[in-house]
């Protein structure tokens, strides 16, 4: 074997497994710091590139997520806005009913006509309260709402009901002489007819939008699933590994400052 102070061949060689040992306790070391195995494209090109195209799909259908909430509670607040309407009208027929009776008295006929404008006008307050960010679909004049579905633009359209009482054509209801009482009666069963369907309509759009809601809420954990399948690091694995690598460097600081004090042999030569 050849002594050489020049070129300690055995340090060099400790010294490269040292650096790979310590590049390899580095990156778990990451790994268990980040909970990931793929930090980046350094690690696999490939798989960073498909978990971060399913991550823009994920933000994607957060905002679709957030765009249905959104369309969910205007409805709702319109349903339950139609629902305070139709009982309104339930207890305007009252009245109406009983200002049709026969023989009955001006002053008690204007005060069912009295009380009738109180409910009627209870009724125009709870429709033009009934909004949620800006948009009302029960008032007159009102537009149909178009609520995000899908990552592609796709929309689920809801039609605006008038629930207005110039819309439920009750607006010149009058209970004030027999004949008009008569006449408000018919328009009043039309109303709370009308009403039952328009509460219907906003039903049914108030259940699809909740069933798409849904369905997007379990895309997006699939999706998750997905990218924690793919760039995830195993716990259990890296702790295992990083004690093994803690060893290993432990080993090959010693086998360095082993190889690094053979040159002192070279002196006893010269003794």
């Amino acid at each position: 074997m050849a002594f050489s102070v020049n070129t300690n061949v055995g340090a060099m060689v400790a010294l490269q497994n040292l650096n790979i040992t310590g590049a390899a306790l580095e990156k778990t070391q990451l790994r268990i710091t980040t909970g990931l195995k793929i930090n980046g494209p350094k690690d696999d090109a490939s798989t960073f590139a498909i978990a971060q195209n399913m991550r823009g799909d994920i933000a994607g259908m957060n905002a679709v997520k957030t765009a249905l909430a959104n369309g969910d509670a205007t409805v709702g607040v319109a349903v339950e806005a139609g629902k305070s309407v139709s009982a309104l009208l339930t207890d305007m027929k009252a009245k109406i009913v009983q200002a049709n009776q026969a023989g009955l008295d001006a002053a008690s006929r204007t005060a069912l006509h009295n009380d009738f404008n109180e409910l009627r006008n209870q009724l125009t307050t709870i429709v033009a309260t009934a909004e949620f960010n800006g948009t009302n679909l029960i008032k007159s004049g009102a537009s149909n709402l178009a609520v995000l579905s899908t990552v592609d633009g796709s929309t689920i359209v809801v039609s605006a009901q008038d629930l207005s009482s110039s819309g439920l054509n009750i607006a010149s209801a009058s209970l004030l002489t027999s004949a008009n009482a008569s006449s408000a009666l018919s328009l009043i069963d039309s109303a709370i007819t009308s009403v039952s369907s328009k509460l219907a309509n906003l039903g049914s759009s108030a259940n699809r939008i909740d069933v798409q809601s849904q369905f997007t809420t379990k895309l997006i954990d699939i999706l998750k699933k997905g990218v924690g399948n793919l760039v995830d690091a195993d716990l259990a694995e890296e702790s295992a590994k990083l004690q093994s690598l803690q060893i290993k460097q432990q080993l090959g600081v010693q086998a360095l400052s082993i190889a690094n004090a053979a040159p002192q042999a070279v002196v006893g030569l010269f003794g």
